[in-house]
C-alpha cells in the first residue's frame, strides 16, 4: 500500500484515525491524525512500532489484544465502542473496525479506521425526532433500557429506530447507551470517592464484574486504574 494515494487521502481527513500494520502489529502505514493523536511529530516515529510501544499501559495491551485476534485468528474488530485518552489530557469516542490483510489465504498484516464521533446539533436531521428517546436515555441510564420503549417514544418501529440512530449519531441504539453509561461512570470515578460498586449499579450494571469487563472493552482501563489515572 505504500506510495498508493490513499496515505494522502487519509492524511486530509481530520477526524480519522487510519494505520495499517505487519503480521507481527508493526505500524507500517499511518495518517497524520494518528501521529498527532499519540502526541508526535512525524509519522517515522510511528512506523515500524507496535501498540505496545506507542501506547501507555493499560491501554496498550487491550489495542495489542485487538491485532492478535485479527492477525492469528482472523476475527475483525467491527464498530468497536471506544473512549481514547490523548496525550493532550483529552478524550473522545470513536468506532474502530479493523479487518485482516489476506494474501495466498494467509494473514499478511491488518488495515484499521478510528472514526471520531460527533454529537450532532439540536436542529440535525433526524435529531428532533429522536430528542425525547435520546433525554430518557440520558436522564434514565441506569435504569434496564429496552430499544421497544425508546422507538416507541419516538413513533417508529424497533427497526426505523435503528435506522434513525445510525444517521442521526453514528451508533446503534445499544452502542448510545453504553456512551451514555461509560460517560456518566467516567465523571463519577473522576470527580468523586464513591466505591466502585456503587457506581457500577448507578450506571445501569447488575454487577461490579460486569461494569469493569465493559469499561475496560470500552477505555482500555478498569475502572480502579481509570481513576488513578485521572487523581
Amino acid at each position: 500500500m505504500n506510495g498508493l494515494p490513499l496515505e494522502e487521502l487519509f492524511d486530509r481527513v481530520a477526524d480519522l484515525v487510519f494505520f495499517v500494520k505487519d503480521r507481527q502489529g508493526r505500524y507500517t502505514l499511518v495518517n497524520e491524525t494518528l501521529v498527532r493523536r499519540c502526541g508526535l511529530d512525524r509519522k517515522e516515529e510511528l512506523l515500524g512500532r507496535t501498540a505496545l510501544e506507542v501506547f501507555p499501559a493499560p491501554q496498550n495491551a487491550s489495542y495489542f489484544e485487538q491485532d492478535r485476534q485479527v492477525l492469528e485468528e482472523g476475527h475483525p474488530v467491527l464498530d468497536q465502542l471506544e473512549l481514547h485518552l490523548y496525550p493532550q489530557g483529552e478524550a473522545g469516542w470513536c468506532i474502530t473496525n479493523k479487518l485482516p490483510i489476506e494474501e495466498d489465504g494467509e494473514i499478511t498484516g491488518l488495515v484499521g479506521v478510528s472514526r471520531d464521533l460527533h454529537l450532532p446539533a439540536d436542529d440535525a436531521s433526524g435529531y428532533r425526532e429522536l430528542a425525547d428517546s435520546i433525554r430518557h436515555i440520558q436522564e434514565n441510564f441506569g435504569e434496564g433500557l429496552r430499544v421497544e420503549t425508546l422507538a416507541r417514544m419516538s413513533s417508529l418501529s424497533p427497526y426505523q429506530y435503528e435506522q434513525r440512530m445510525k444517521k442521526a449519531f453514528g451508533l446503534t441504539a445499544g452502542q448510545f447507551i453504553t456512551r451514555t453509561r461509560m460517560e456518566a461512570a467516567c465523571r463519577l470515578l473522576r470527580e468523586t470517592d464513591r466505591p466502585i460498586g456503587e457506581i457500577a449499579l448507578d450506571c445501569g450494571f447488575y454487577d461490579q464484574s460486569a461494569f469493569t469487563r465493559q469499561f475496560k472493552a470500552t477505555t482500555g482501563f478498569t475502572p480502579r486504574q481509570y481513576r488513578s489515572q485521572v487523581d
